[in-house]
C-alpha cells in the first residue's frame, strides 16, 4: 500500500527550461520556476536540472496555496529548445508528470525521472 502522505499532487510544480546548447549529452541553458521569483538559474547538465528541480519542489508545502505559474517564454533569442515540465506527483525520485516541448507544441507523459531525462535527451540529440 502506498502512503498518501508521501505522494501528493501539487498545483505549482511547473518549470520552464530553456536549452541554449546540447552537445554530447551536455546541456547548457537555464531554469525558471515560481520559487525563483522571476530569476533564472543557469543549468549546465541534465543532472543539475533534476537536482535543482527536486530541491525547488522539496520546498513546496503541499497541499497549500499554489504559487503563480511561470510565464511562457516567447520565441527568439539564442536557444535550441524550451520545455515546460509539470511534475504532477513525486515520491523520492519517482516523478510522474508531463513534458511539453514548447517549440513544437508536443507533449509527452513521463513516469519517472529517468524517463524524463530520456525524453529530453531524445529531443535534443536530434
Amino acid at each position: 500500500m502506498i502512503s498518501c502522505k508521501n505522494m501528493l499532487p501539487c498545483q505549482s510544480r511547473e518549470a520552464f527550461v530553456t536549452v541554449t546548447s546540447y552537445r554530447g549529452g551536455i546541456m547548457d541553458g537555464y531554469l525558471r520556476h515560481p520559487r525563483l521569483e522571476g530569476k533564472a538559474v543557469k543549468i549546465q547538465s541534465l543532472a543539475q536540472l533534476i537536482l535543482t528541480l527536486d530541491a525547488l519542489v522539496e520546498l513546496e508545502s503541499c497541499p497549500g496555496s499554489p504559487l503563480p505559474l511561470v510565464a511562457r517564454e516567447e520565441g527568439g533569442g539564442d536557444r535550441k529548445a524550451v520545455f515546460r515540465i509539470q511534475i504532477l506527483f513525486r515520491e523520492h525520485y519517482t516523478w510522474q508528470g508531463k513534458l511539453v516541448w514548447q517549440d513544437e507544441n508536443q507533449e509527452a507523459v513521463f513516469r519517472s525521472v529517468l524517463e524524463l531525462i530520456q525524453l529530453i535527451d531524445e529531443i535534443l540529440a536530434e
